[in-house]
């Protein structure tokens, strides 16, 4: 009898927790993300001095409410899912454990709290409590495309990483010390400033060498930035063209994946009888 109230409350919880499709679900999800924002705003405030000195006290304990919420919600997440495992290493699981650890942490290492900040991210959720087909399916393609394109995109990165030390050190020669290129480092600063084209303007060239220099690393920028866009575009072009029904849904109870054909009866991974349709 005990064991069956013990199962029985624990499909509960997980049907609260992990289902966006029931009403008990999606109330919880609105919840949370309400929750989510309200916390978010609190650590912006709390930024601000006129408002944290007037109202310090109040903002600590909400936020130390908060934190406690989402502890015991991380802990149900832990709890009602058969491989809790799978949800503490996977993305949203990781987001989960990042978002509550801040304020611990805050009470050894003081103003650590403002790392809350993180639990925006959990605000990706909303896409599953949307629950449109069609978002879920673009998620997924794009999660694809970026692991298809990470090796590329990481040679590319690298590349990058050489020229900016060569244009740097030569820069150093050209115009040395008296231009403000006091160092290699420094000059090395300068080369990522210019090819990112974001040009603060607190260092530049004064010798007609080295402005045609900035001038070739200026326009350098510019294929600088298409390159790694183009790999991407690339990858979710191919992936569109794959005949792929797969959909982000509600997780298998047993192993918490949550990608797999919209009409699947089983999980792919484990095995597991579906019981979301």
């Amino acid at each position: 009898m005990t064991n069956s109230i013990y199962t029985s409350f624990r499909r509960k919880v997980y049907v609260i927790i992990y289902q966006t499709d029931t009403k008990a679900g999606r109330l919880f999800d609105l919840i949370l993300l309400g929750l989510i924002l309200f916390s978010v705003f609190l650590v912006m405030m709390e930024t601000v001095s006129g408002f944290n000195l007037k109202y310090h006290s109040y903002l600590i304990t909400l936020e130390w409410i908060i934190t406690i919420l989402f502890t015991i919600e991380y802990a149900l997440r832990i709890f009602s899912i058969k491989r809790p495992i799978r949800y503490i290493f996977s993305f949203y699981g990781i987001i989960d454990l990042l978002a509550i650890l801040p304020m611990y942490v805050s009470l050894f290492l003081v103003g650590t709290n403002i790392l809350t900040v993180i639990r925006a991210l959990r605000l990706l959720r909303l896409f599953k409590i949307l629950n449109n087909p069609q978002f879920n399916t673009q998620s997924i393609k794009l999660k694809k495309a970026l692991i298809a394109s990470r090796n590329k995109i990481v040679i590319f990165i690298y590349f990058v990483l050489i020229s900016t030390i060569l244009i740097g050190s030569i820069m150093y020669l050209i115009e040395g010390k008296e231009s403000g290129f006091t160092s290699i480092p420094v000059s090395i600063y300068w080369t990522i400033v210019t090819l990112t084209t974001v040009g603060y303007g607190d260092i530049s060239p004064q010798t007609p060498l080295g402005q045609f220099m900035a001038s070739l690393v200026m326009i350098l920028g510019y294929g600088i930035i298409a390159v790694p866009t183009g790999i991407v575009t690339a990858e979710i072009a191919r992936h569109n063209y794959e005949n792929n029904d797969t959909v982000y849904q509600n997780p298998c109870p047993d192993c918490g994946n949550e990608e797999y054909p919209k009409d699947a009866n089983f999980c792919p991974k484990c095995g597991h009888a579906l019981d979301n349709k």
